[in-house]
């Protein structure tokens, strides 16, 4: 095969294999939350997020793994990302999303809770319908329990979903390359 024709048929398969993976599915649509009130700031939804890379954190105020993992993460990754998130690329909520131990995990004692544990960046209560005792968002991204994360890409799909911990380095890179990608 000469030379021409072996070049020739390589852009070809980059071209191929390029093309799949921009049509390739990148994750399930992300629902929209729902927020019975707002923390930190003002309302969002996340059809208004559009264009940007969000990172949802779901915890609850007693949680261990919420307390020792997911929310010094979340403030560290405030500071690791503090341009992105100035600039407008990253936002990084919280919705509070209690499943269990409803009196202990009221609004108020949450309110105090932020305030201690210096929580700065925007923080949703998840609305709670009366007869069910798993609130709708938690429902709706079905969240296996405390502390989880989700990372939505700028189309609004969700690329990775983690219940527990991770290695955070490995969802720093995934940030990084979110960032990156084309809206």
């Amino acid at each position: 095969m000469n030379r021409q024709l072996a070049t020739l048929l390589l852009l070809s398969l980059l071209l191929i294999i390029g093309t799949a993976q921009a049509q390739a599915p990148k994750g399930p649509k992300a629902p929209e939350w729902e927020i019975s009130e707002w923390l930190n700031g003002d309302a969002v939804t996340l059809e208004s997020l559009k264009g940007k890379v969000v990172v949802v954190e779901f915890f609850q105020l007693w949680c261990p793994g919420c307390n020792q993992f997911s929310i010094p993460l979340m403030k560290e990754w405030h500071h690791t990302f503090a341009d992105e998130i100035e600039s407008g690329q990253l936002v990084m909520l919280s919705i509070h999303t209690v499943f269990e131990g409803h009196f202990m995990q009221s609004p108020s004692r949450l309110k105090s809770f932020i305030k201690e544990k210096g929580i700065t960046h925007l923080v949703g209560i998840d609305h709670h319908v009366d007869d069910r005792d798993t609130p709708e968002t938690m429902r709706r991204y079905r969240t296996r329990g405390t502390p989880e994360m989700a990372f939505i890409d700028k189309t609004g799909h969700i690329r990775v979903q983690q219940f527990g911990s991770f290695d955070p380095k490995q969802g720093e890179a995934l940030l990084r390359q979110l960032l990156r990608e084309p809206s």
